[in-house]
């Protein structure tokens, strides 16, 4: 009998991974130190915190990336219903931080939900697409089902509220159904008929309309609206080419808000400059390039669809993040994957490469089967 081939992992994709979360953690000290040191009294306090979710990151890495493919599919259903308990929880028990329930205190820590609906919804929908095969073309049996499921998940993380998880939750599953296959006609009139009520959901609270105006003309709302991205905009100034060096940041000592966690990027490039913060967009770009990589070479279609859905997740909260921090983009409140402090992002971010890991797990396995048959073809018979 001969040995099970067991495929390795794609080890740039996991090296690249490894030195974001650390560079990350290097990063939140330097950023968050000053406010650790006035809040708590403890420069390293921010710092153990999301240390800690490192570890819990690592280990779901290390355990997913060992899982087979064909485990998520069989899940699917499994992961939306949990998921769905979870929002419906949060919302009626959560913790109410800044008139949002996004949360539940567990232990000194915030575990978030909405985090966890990323990889459900990317799940599910691969799962049901992979399914219906060519029938997912049919509106009614096809498309319909997909977006009622994402509705009440983008219904349910609205009521929260989290316009920033709506977004990227949007672009995820636009990501997986046109990956998918469906009849983009039906696409393009049901996105038509969703444009009013989106329009009605950005002006329908005040603080959403003046993140628009302000990123129109942040200079002209520096004092309020504007504030922020003034402030972020200061600080990637400063750094300028080279950097003012590691822990040098001015913008940090309580002129930036949200330094170590939305506007951690403004940070890096004023304390690593241009040159730096290139250097983190090349990391981003081969981790994405892997990833997509990975996607494309699975023969499983349900694999190809949930490797696009991670990658796309991963890929829009890095444009959203670095548009918001840079002025390109209105602000939405999206971390930067990897770097940004918050548990519950860095844990389901690593965890999500796990996944990648194991479809690149898969294809280096089928293809050292091939390359054994092949050898074995080749191998004469005496007569």
């Amino acid at each position: 009998m001969k040995p099970a081939i067991r495929g390795r992992p794609d080890f740039l994709l996991f090296f690249i991974t490894i030195v974001l979360v650390c560079f990350g953690l290097v990063m939140i000290f330097s950023a968050s130190s000053p406010q650790a040191v006035l809040k708590h009294g403890n420069a390293s306090y921010y710092l153990f915190k999301q240390g800690m979710f490192a570890l819990v990151g690592g280990f779901f890495l290390l355990l997913f990336m060992r899982l087979p493919i064909q485990f998520w599919k069989r899940a699917a259903p499994f992961l939306l219903l949990t998921t769905l308990l979870l929002l419906i929880l949060v919302l009626i028990c959560g913790t109410n931080i800044n008139g949002a329930k996004r949360w539940f205190a567990v232990g000194g820590l915030n575990f978030q939900p909405a985090e966890y609906a990323k990889l459900a919804i990317i799940v599910y929908l691969a799962a049901l697409i992979s399914r219906k095969g060519e029938a997912v073309r049919v509106f009614k049996t096809g498309l319909l089902p997909l977006v009622i499921a994402v509705g009440i998940v983008l219904l349910l993380v609205l009521l929260q509220p989290d316009f920033g998880t709506v977004i990227i939750l949007g672009f995820i599953a636009g990501a997986v159904i046109v990956t998918g296959g469906v009849d983009l006609r039906h696409l393009l009139v049901l996105a038509l008929g969703l444009l009013p009520v989106l329009v009605l959901l950005v002006v329908g609270k005040s603080y959403r309309l003046e993140r628009l105006v302000s990123f129109a003309a942040p200079f002209d709302h520096r004092t309020d609206s504007g504030y922020q991205l003034v402030q972020s905009l200061y600080a990637l100034g400063h750094g300028g080419v080279t950097g003012s060096g590691l822990g040098q940041s001015v913008q940090k000592l309580f002129y930036l808000p949200e330094a170590h966690t939305d506007f951690i990027a403004a940070v890096i490039g004023e304390e690593l400059g241009f040159i730096g913060t290139l250097l983190l967009f090349a990391m981003f770009f081969v981790f994405i390039l892997q990833g997509f990589m990975a996607a494309f070479k699975s023969e499983d279609p349900f694999a190809f669809l949930l490797g696009m859905g991670i990658v796309t997740m991963i890929g829009i909260q890095f444009v959203l993040n670095i548009g918001a921090v840079t002025g390109s983009l209105p602000i939405t409140g999206v971390p930067l994957p990897f770097i940004s402090y918050g548990g519950s992002s860095l844990v389901s971010c690593m965890a999500c490469t796990g996944i990648l890991l194991s479809i690149s797990r898969d294809n280096n396995r089928r293809r050292q089967e091939r390359l054994r048959q092949s050898q074995e073809s080749k191998i004469e018979v005496p007569v």
